[in-house]
């Protein structure tokens, strides 16, 4: 396994300073943040736009990676990360092409992985939602297949405020959901499987061992990132508040995530891919200082974990 990062928190660096960054600390990959160009989306940790998506070429595909190769630094993903179900029909068209641009643009870099949202309309039901997906998600994973890409799902429900009551703007979220997708979707196990983040199994109280072993021909990424259960505020909200209020994303060891068996369990069901570390700790944002801080606090946490040999 490699260790990574998602660039989405460095807005305000190129992707070539990121990556000299990143290799400098120790960091082997990255998933690059890669939203359009044209205007940033409207919520925290998105809108980064770190490559030219919309204008990719081969040759300038190709350029990129060799830059980033030069200081060791090597790409585990595209990350673009919608709502690929939005309500309005305008906005779903939007996240449906830029995703496919992504997809395509991967292909041209010799990526073999986007990761992203599936979405939802908060004010539909489950079984509506999963309708709407039957209407978009055939025909990306077809797209994907057709340039040898895959889609990793990331299981971040999405509610973390008044506005995705109450379903949240991601339904990807559960095993049951998950099973019924592959099978719905791409029954052939190569081209939809999951970018696991276990944060957002804790406090929707999934077993983060058991998905592992359940999903692993289907786990293609993983989101390193922890989650602070805020007992108070559990107490004044209680479990039907779906996380609002009392969720809090960490840096990992600074949650309740066991890194270690969560990590062993990856070893035994032989994924051997990247360990990406998703930066959302608030106490470790404001600052270029503090952002690195936290990226490097990650590093320490996970690295014993995956050894660099030479």
């Amino acid at each position: 396994m490699k260790l990574g990062l998602l660039t989405a928190p460095f807005e305000d660096a190129s992707l070539l300073e990121v990556a000299r960054w990143a290799a400098s600390v120790g960091y082997e990959q990255l998933e690059v943040a890669s939203w359009p160009a044209a205007g940033a989306e409207a919520r925290r940790y998105a809108g980064t736009a770190h490559l030219p998506i919309e204008d990719m070429t081969a040759d300038r595909a190709q350029q990129i990676v060799g830059e980033l190769a030069e200081v060791g630094i090597s790409i585990s993903a595209l990350g673009y990360y919608p709502n690929n179900l939005h309500p309005q029909a305008q906005d779903r068209l939007a996240a449906n092409e830029h995703t496919k641009a992504v997809i395509r643009a991967a292909s041209l870099m010799g990526v073999s992985t986007i990761g992203t949202f599936v979405g939802a309309d908060p004010s539909l039901s489950l079984e509506d939602n999963y309708a709407r997906a039957g209407q978009v998600l055939p025909e990306m994973v077809s797209f994907a297949a057709d340039h040898g890409v895959r889609i990793a799902i990331e299981n971040c429900p999405m509610i973390f405020s008044a506005d995705e009551w109450p379903s949240g703007k991601n339904i990807a979220y559960s095993p049951a959901i998950w099973r019924r997708m592959f099978a719905d979707f791409d029954p052939g196990c190569h081209t939809l499987g999951l970018n696991l983040d276990p944060s957002h199994l804790v406090w929707l109280m999934i077993d983060i061992e058991r998905v592992v072993r359940e999903f692993a021909e289907r786990i293609f990424h993983v989101h390193i990132k922890d989650l602070e259960i805020d007992r108070e505020g559990l107490y004044e909200h209680g479990s039907m508040s779906a996380g609002i209020g009392w969720q809090v994303p960490r840096l990992p060891g600074l949650g309740e995530v066991d890194w270690r068996r969560f990590v062993a369990a990856l070893y035994r069901v032989g994924y051997n891919d990247v360990l990406c570390v998703e930066h959302e700790d608030r106490d470790f944002e404001g600052t270029d200082e503090l952002l690195k801080k936290g990226f490097v606090l990650a590093r320490d946490v996970i690295r014993p974990l995956v050894p660099q040999l030479g």
